[in-house]
């Protein structure tokens, strides 16, 4: 079997990307004319974007498929294609308003009215009362036609002095006649809640959409868009078709889309329902579970999260087993794929709105896991404090510390996604995100072991097109396109070295959702956090997986591939019964579990777990700890990997093995502060380490041999700086060249420079020059504010020292570069450090230096989207310098 390392530096990896590729309708030429540049710029597969299209399934849009597929046969490409005409996926063309009505989307409304008693022989309208809340356009007639469904009417005693609710609840739907509810109101004050099934109800963008819990609904989007797709390129599943792609499915079911609170609780929100419910809530709650619906809406403490966490599980189930795993199934027996992501945003990924419910049974089904950075939810230096951004403010630390975290760990745990993880990534940030800002967040990604790419996009709209912007190629508009490719292979090859083999990782923490329907709750990336500022690397576990898949051996779980040396709970009020009874037994087996702030209290549905938190409390391997020192005292308990000289919270970590080699990941994600640090590895066998530059696909040799077990290496990472080390016997064949240090005084370039411009359109004809007598912001107001292209910059110097080597840096940046020296080609840097090694072109005497830089076209097209971030200075703004280097061992 060949090495993952030989094949990247053989120029042999796979492809890891699949942009999405937006479909207007446009003439044949335009299309093969952008499938001919997503291939240029080195990527082997597409995702059709088909919402834009104005004839989805239509002759046209089959013509403009047919054109993708014919120019991706022709070229060795995949093609992907997103589910539906709308976002998000669950509209099925249209379809689904044609259907009987059984199969359109169900809700569980709530009303309630509030009496006094004593008051016999009193009654109150319930059918006029299920009108209330419900659309205008909805009539008398539509509710007394039983649209709207009663399920039940319960009663709730009232506290005088302050309205808060008491006592037990009261079964009153038997009480119903004809619409109307006669009852002998008690004494006191009584508040009667009207539980039904509506039609209605949830967000109006959503009102056609399939009922995701009913699997005869979801079979409406499988009959409409995915046979027709098979009907017409049989042939090609497997092959040039991959398979299929949802964006954002989810319940949809509060009145505001992307309400990321939207849960039980919340007043006046409608609830996912279908048919399947009453019995597998009376399966869970028992025969009388509809006296208790009202607690999904409003508090009694233990009890609510009891109701609360039964329909949760149902609701999340439901969609897994009916949704995504109906489309995965379908997809897997005609040998194609199945993948997409859900809203994650916020941590709704627990909760309902425009989430699923819960992240890992909502992904279960696909054949990738999958998550999505978009609309500025990743900002670098942003990871504690909020940012605003055109969806509203962000919860950054779930963005910084937990999005990928979560996608990860499903993908290393769910054997049929054989440890991979899509990322759809750069999409909406506006035309402010140019390569730099890519790259970092494509290594933001690389470093906690996303490997598969979706970037957005590319369009073959006419520019400007405002739809979601930056767009890789813009026909030709965007200055920067030209330098894609390299971003593009690094992605590659970094994706490359760390697929195929396994993830090593030193803890587990739990995913929380269970806890949070259930009580309160402490988000699982908090510890996630502290864990990584600490680098010590972890998985995100699911309690299904804990209780389904994992094992104990020699004081370690296993869950598939995967396996850790401690288990982390994060604070929860209340865990289901099964897992609690796992948590002891994984205890008593020698698993180390730690409780962050404390142990549980009680169970998710009300069962008995005092022996089990007896258990957990007398047991040796259970640690309580705190949040601010759940990393120190993991490191004291010698449950680490990589521990850094000093406290290093910015830089980022990931440990990858093959059989032949070992690869180790660094990033520096702080946007200001050089990370100076000395690490201790670990090594399992003899040899030497290499430092892998992903760009120049370059290995060079850090340390010349490495003894079994830990070794300290240092490492200087500048911001936006990643590095690859590798270790093992696949290296055993490359030459041993040393890296090279500064060995001389600096010269810094202080004379004059000519610029010229070229906008994309014109490049590589650039307008006459200006010289200018010190190295500026070129957008300043007095300048070029509005321009966006290359800056073309000339100068001389005079070089007396060694010419084999030279280190060239050019400072600040804004922000990709491209340099030449007398002529020959010196190297591209697209972030910071903006520095390269030149071989052989300096030469004594005077010699001509060429920096071409290329700003975004933000300064020129102005979008909204770039309105929420901060504007970079535009041009070389240096210092430039030139300093002589040689091979390490050369070093007096």
């Amino acid at each position: 079997m060949s090495s993952r390392v030989t094949e990247v530096l053989q120029g042999r990896e796979d492809n890891y990307i699949l942009p999405f590729l937006w479909q207007h309708g446009e003439e044949e030429a335009v299309i093969r004319e952008e499938m001919a540049r997503v291939h240029e710029s080195g990527i082997g597969a597409v995702c059709i974007e088909a919402r834009p299209h104005p004839d989805f399934l239509g002759p046209k849009w089959w013509m403009d498929m047919d054109i993708i597929m014919d120019e991706a046969r022709k070229r060795g490409m995949k093609v992907w294609l997103l589910d539906d005409d709308h976002f998000p996926t669950g509209h099925a063309a249209g379809k689904v308003k044609e259907a009987p009505e059984e199969l359109h989307r169900r809700f569980l409304g709530e009303r309630y009215i509030d009496t006094l008693g004593p008051a016999p022989g009193a009654s109150l309208l319930v059918d006029t009362l299920l009108m209330t809340g419900l659309r205008p356009t909805i009539s008398l007639r539509d509710n007394a036609s039983g649209k709207n469904k009663l399920i039940s009417v319960t009663a709730v005693r009232r506290d005088p002095s302050g309205g808060a609710l008491i006592g037990e609840s009261v079964d009153l739907t038997g009480l119903v006649n004809e619409g109307v509810l006669y009852w002998d109101i008690p004494e006191g004050y009584w508040r009667v809640f009207v539980i039904s099934e509506d039609k209605q109800g949830g967000s109006e963008k959503q009102e056609d959409y399939l009922n995701p819990l009913d699997r005869d609904s979801v079979r409406i989007l499988l009959d409409t868009v995915y046979e027709a797709v098979y009907d017409r390129y049989k042939a090609d599943f497997g092959h040039t078709f991959a398979g299929f792609f949802s964006d954002e499915p989810g319940f949809y079911n509060d009145k505001t889309t992307f309400d990321f609170n939207s849960r039980p609780g919340k007043a006046g929100v409608s609830l996912p329902w279908s048919s399947e419910m009453p019995a597998l809530l009376a399966q869970s709650l028992g025969e009388d579970y509809r006296k208790h619906l009202y607690l999904l809406w409003h508090d009694a403490e233990e009890q609510s999260g009891r109701i609360r966490y039964a329909y949760m599980n149902i609701v999340s189930k439901l969609y897994a087993e009916n949704f995504c795993s109906q489309l995965g199934e379908w997809c897997r027996a005609r040998g194609v794929e199945y993948i997409g992501h859900v809203l994650e945003d916020n941590n709704v990924h627990a909760r309902l709105g425009p989430g699923a419910g819960h992240f890992f049974r909502s992904m279960w089904g696909q054949d990738m896991s999958g998550l999505d950075v978009v609309l500025w939810q990743i900002v670098p230096g942003f990871d504690e404090l909020s940012f605003r951004s055109a969806s509203g403010v962000t919860d950054s630390e779930f963005f910084h510390y937990g999005l990928a975290k979560l996608g990860v760990s499903l993908g290393h745990i769910d054997p049929k996604k054989q440890g991979r993880t899509m990322c759809e990534v750069y999409g909406a940030y506006g035309w402010t995100e140019g390569l730099k800002l890519m790259k970092w967040l494509t290594d933001h990604m690389l470093v906690r072991g996303v490997n598969r790419f979706v970037p957005h996009a590319f369009t073959q709209k006419d520019f400007p097109d405002p739809d979601c912007g930056p767009h890789m190629y813009a026909g030709g508009k965007n200055p920067q396109f030209r330098y894609y490719g390299y971003l593009n292979r690094y992605i590659n090859r970094i994706s490359h070295l760390i697929s195929g083999g396994r993830h090593v990782a030193t803890a587990a923490v739990l995913y929380h959702a269970e806890a949070e329907w259930s009580g309160e709750a402490m988000y699982f990336h908090k510890p996630v956090k502290q864990l990584m500022q600490h680098q010590i690397d972890c998985e995100v576990l699911p309690v299904d997986a804990l209780q389904d898949a994992a094992v104990v051996k020699d004081n370690k779980l296993y869950v598939n591939l995967e396996n850790y040396s401690c288990l982390i709970i994060p604070y929860a009020e209340a865990l289901p019964a099964e897992m609690m009874r796992r948590l002891a037994d994984f205890a008593g087996q020698g698993m180390p579990v730690y409780f962050v702030d404390g142990l549980p209290v009680r169970s998710s549905e009300g069962i008995d777990i005092s022996a089990e938190l007896l258990s957990l409390s007398a047991d040796p391997n259970v640690r309580l700890t705190g949040l601010s020192v759940l990393a120190d005292d993991l490191i004291a308990d010698g449950y680490y990997e990589v521990k850094a000289d000093g406290y290093e919270p910015y830089l980022r970590n990931y440990h990858y093995v093959h059989e032949d080699a070992e690869v180790f990941m660094f990033f520096n994600e702080s946007p200001h502060q050089v990370i100076s640090a000395k690490l201790t590895l670990p090594f399992e066998g003899e040899g030497g380490i290499y430092a892998y530059d992903a760009f120049l696909n370059k290995v060079a040799l850090l340390e010349a041999a490495v003894a079994p077990g830990s070794k300290t290496v240092e490492l200087v990472l500048h911001p936006y700086e990643s590095i690859v080390l590798l270790h093992g016997a696949a290296l055993t064949d490359y030459p041993a060249e040393r890296q090279w240090t500064e060995d001389g005084s600096e010269l810094e370039l202080q004379g004059e420079w000519t610029v010229a411009t070229a906008a994309a359109e014109s490049y590589p004809n650039f307008a006459a020059p200006v010289t200018l007598t010190t190295l500026q912001n070129m957008s300043g107001p007095e300048l070029l504010p509005d321009f966006s292209g290359t800056f073309r910059y000339e100068t001389e110097f005079d070089w007396g020292h060694s010419c084999d080597k030279v280190l060239l840096k050019l400072g600040e940046v804004y922000e990709t570069a491209e340099v030449w020296i007398n002529g020959n080609h010196a190297g591209v840097s697209l972030c910071p450090p903006y520095r390269m090694e030149v071989t052989g072109v300096v030469r004594k005497g005077t010699n001509r230096l060429v920096i071409e830089v290329t700003n975004t076209l933000a300064k020129d097209q102005q979008d909204f989207l770039s309105s929420f971030a901060q504007q970079e200075p535009s041009g070389l703004i240096g210092p430039v310098t030139l300093t002589p280097v040689r091979r390490l061992e050369e070093k007096a």
